[in-house]
């Protein structure tokens, strides 16, 4: 293992590669130059490794070479993967048998959609590698999803071109450690310039690694700000699942996901489509889930921990989202890169108060009126479920206490459908705690079933999960 992983240049990682004749391959590129090839050419003797650099950008031409894929889109992740497989059996069928058996042969493409001259388009990429990881084996692949934030096209091609020479130095020398190779993606390139919200690991090779943990770890890495996860457990691009989108979310812990949280989705989701123009067929509704605690310290909640808790949400048909977000401004602020939609958060009265709390703006130029200002620009609403009291009273929007200066902002907000009260269906799920039923579950009180839809009930106790111990 490379222990020179944050000093190492983009040239020296090339170069490494370029002078071991054992690693054999070819290098396709669509879309933003021939990148990658260039800096394994500038670093010199690359003809030990590369056999051949392609970039076919007339469509016709690609097409003709990597056939069509479903819905024809070029920048797409089973286009790269129709290039990896094309391009690695070219190198087994023309060279695997006369180069030295010690050789390990690879693939790597990408498919670009760079900043164009003449329009705004979205500019990501996806970009993979098919590798052997010791002579003679069955190939596995990484395919990742990059989104591109410098201004300029060639900027962006700069940027791709060290992507593309990570992502193969990795597979290479990381193989063994996969979270240190994601971590490696963005050596020498800042996060200012790119971002990574999608890798997936396939083959014999990484047969034991769980996409969900593994994309997390994006976030650890300081790739992303968030991982998605679409309710049959595979990872989701952001710019393809919200393009469009009217989006309704709901933070929690979901540790574990209660029959209180599920009430408060669906009590939030009939009120968000009363909204002009949403239905179920433009709309998302997300568990969000952050790392952070209400004041932005990191919980360290271990990524198998949080893979637990989506996987459960997942079983009940929810798409759920994990972020290092604190503030549902930010959170707001990421849903509309992707979408005009109208945009939902269904919180609780705790909730409310601290968002109405002075001090969680301390950190904002423009306190507390800076944050509202970035949180209801424009079609966003606040969906807020009651509680009981300790006197067992219910309380809403309408008894919810509000300092003396900021009233006039509560009824601006109010008055305005920024923030909207909705009802529960049934008063005692207000007495469902998470932590309360976290509790009971490793004592085996079986009261804590009864909180919890059944079909989460029967995944705890079938896996033995958040310490649950069958009775003897």
């Amino acid at each position: 293992m490379d222990k020179n992983i944050s000093t190492r240049s983009t040239t020296n990682k090339a170069l490494r590669i370029n002078l071991d004749e054992r690693k054999y391959g070819t290098i396709a590129e669509i879309g933003a130059g021939q990148e990658v090839a260039r800096q394994f050419f500038l670093a010199g003797a690359a003809a030990g490794t590369i056999a051949k650099t392609i970039s076919a950008y007339d469509m016709q031409f690609s097409d003709a070479i990597y056939g069509l894929q479903e819905g024809r889109r070029y920048v797409s992740k089973p286009r790269v993967e129709a290039m990896l497989e094309k391009e690695f059996n070219l190198v087994i069928d023309r060279v695997g048998s006369n180069r030295p058996s010690t050789s390990r042969f690879f693939s790597y493409a990408a498919t670009v959609s760079a900043k164009s001259y003449n329009r705004k388009n979205e500019c990501h990429a996806w970009c993979g590698i098919r590798v052997q990881m010791y002579p003679g084996a069955e190939p596995s692949d990484i395919v990742v999803h990059v989104r591109m934030l410098d201004s300029s096209a060639e900027a962006q091609q700069d940027a791709l071109g060290i992507i593309g020479v990570n992502l193969i130095y990795g597979a290479f020398y990381y193989f063994e450690n996969p979270k240190q190779l994601v971590h490696s993606l963005s050596d020498n390139i800042s996060d200012s310039r790119i971002e990574i919200d999608s890798v997936s690991f396939r083959g014999p090779y990484f047969d034991d690694i769980d996409d969900r943990t593994i994309n997390l770890h994006l976030i650890r890495s300081k790739q992303t700000h968030a991982v998605m996860f679409k309710p049959d457990g595979t990872v989701a691009v952001p710019a393809e699942s919200l393009y469009k989108k009217n989006v309704l979310t709901i933070r929690g812990s979901f540790k574990p996901v209660t029959r209180l949280n599920v009430d408060m989705i669906e009590q939030g989701y009939s009120a968000f489509t009363k909204q002009p123009s949403v239905n179920d067929s433009n709309s998302i509704v997300l568990a969000e889930i952050s790392l952070n605690d209400p004041t932005g310290k990191d919980l360290q909640v271990s990524e198998e921990d949080l893979t637990i808790r989506i996987k459960l949400l997942n079983s009940l048909g929810y798409s759920v989202l994990v972020s290092d977000y604190t503030r549902y401004f930010s959170l707001r602020a990421y849903f509309r890169q992707y979408t005009n939609g109208q945009i939902g958060i269904v919180l609780g009265m705790i909730n409310m108060r601290d968002i109405f709390n002075e001090e969680r703006y301390a950190n904002v130029e423009g306190g507390i009126l800076e944050g509202f200002g970035k949180l209801f620009p424009d079609n966003t609403r606040l969906y807020v479920y009651p509680e009981l009291r300790s006197t067992g009273e219910l309380s809403d929007l309408a008894t919810l206490e509000i300092e003396e200066r900021l009233k006039y902002l509560y009824r601006h907000l109010l008055e305005n459908n920024f923030i909207c009260g909705i009802e529960t269906s049934d008063s005692d799920l207000l007495r469902i705690y998470s932590r309360d039923v976290l509790a009971k579950i490793p004592s085996n009180d079986n009261n804590w079933e009864d909180s919890v839809p059944t079909d989460i009930a029967n995944a705890i106790a079938q896996e033995g999960l958040f310490g649950y111990k069958r009775a003897a």
